[in-house]
């Protein structure tokens, strides 16, 4: 009886840390949610962009301008806008864009998974290269190879991604040929494909659309390989010194002298704890595409949520600003919640 109610006890012990450590992480979600909505609202309201004349015009009479401020409900006070904002984001209400006359979030449903599409693709591609590449620069430490890597990652980090872009078109769309010109689709194959989840790849794969399939291809080689390469040079940095400190460890000595292959000692040993910060790694990378691709569709003319947010800032449309930074933001704080939940799953020792 004394044995049960041990075992009882150790369980209901076990249960109530892990209900607290989800509480916890569940309030450091929700109290980011909330920052980030107080930090959208606010650069909207110190932004030096009238919403109002965004909607009535320069030239509207002052009685009309008085009208529209108070339908907005900007001649409240502060906490109660601040409020109202966070109802109206509650209910998926993000407002209306003046520059498309249609609700902020269908935009924003339309415009993301060209945006989703291009980023997955784009740290696919760096992370199946830029692991193996850091993973060689590490084991051939001073080589050749990693003095290539290196240079690679420098070009990568420093080189303006606009520029590459530019530079890209030039020669493998307007010289060579190979790939296809700016955006998703020629005009031909636009109106073809039947819409399901948004990203013409997918869809024209589920249709059996393989004349729009290859279009499609070769529309996004180009900026895919651009942010591929981007990804890489930052994965391939960052997972060649995790490896130097794990191959620098004692675990790795024990394995030598035990006569434990040289291949298996890099990739089932090494590599195999260096991917637990590495999870953290790509998930920011992938993170930074989804926010930070606004120049690679501006060079592209990629109909992405980056080019709606310039387009709508340009043209004061700031319901569709503040929506898009706001989604881009909620979408940064899931992938950073996923990769945490990731590290927990691998390694032990965090939980």
């Amino acid at each position: 009886m004394a044995l049960t109610d041990t075992a009882g006890g150790g369980r209901t012990r076990a249960l109530l840390s892990v209900s607290g450590a989800f509480a916890r992480f569940a309030f450091m979600v929700a109290a980011t949610i909330v920052g980030l909505l107080a930090v959208t609202f606010f650069i909207g309201r110190i932004v030096p962009i009238d919403p109002v004349l965004a909607v009535v015009g320069d030239r509207a009479p002052a009685h009309v301008y008085a009208r529209v401020r108070e339908e907005m409900g900007l001649h409240l006070p502060l906490w109660q806008q601040f409020w109202i904002y966070v109802r109206d984001v509650l209910h998926g209400d993000l407002g209306t864009s003046v520059l498309t006359s249609r609700p902020v979030l269908d935009d924003i449903a339309r415009y993301f998974p060209a945006t989703l599409e291009l980023a997955t693709l784009g740290t696919v591609f760096g992370a199946l290269f830029g692991v193996p590449l850091g993973v060689l620069a590490a084991v051939h430490r001073g080589g050749l190879v990693d003095q290539v890597v290196r240079v690679v990652g420098l070009v990568g980090y420093s080189a303006p991604i606009f520029w590459l872009g530019l530079l890209g078109l030039l020669v493998f769309y307007s010289q060579l040929g190979w790939v296809s010109g700016p955006g998703r689709l020629d005009v031909t194959y636009e109106y073809m494909l039947q819409p399901v989840t948004g990203m013409v790849l997918i869809d024209s794969a589920l249709g059996g659309d393989w004349a729009v399939f290859k279009n499609a291809v070769s529309h996004i080689a180009l900026p895919t390989a651009l942010l591929a390469f981007f990804s890489m040079a930052y994965i391939s940095r960052m997972t060649r010194s995790f490896m130097l400190n794990e191959l620098s460890q004692e675990y790795i000595l024990t394995a030598r002298v035990k006569g434990v292959s040289e291949r298996r000692i890099i990739w089932r040993h090494a590599l195999r704890n260096a991917v637990v910060p590495l999870i953290t790694v790509i998930a920011l990378s992938y993170a930074n595409l989804l926010e930070g691709s606004v120049l690679t569709e501006t060079v592209f003319a990629w109909p992405g949520l980056g080019r709606y947010i310039t387009n709508s800032l340009q043209n004061a449309d700031m319901s569709a600003v503040l929506g898009g930074t706001l989604v881009i933001g909620v979408v940064f704080v899931a992938i950073n919640t996923v990769s945490d939940l990731l590290y927990r799953l691998f390694d032990p020792r965090t939980r």
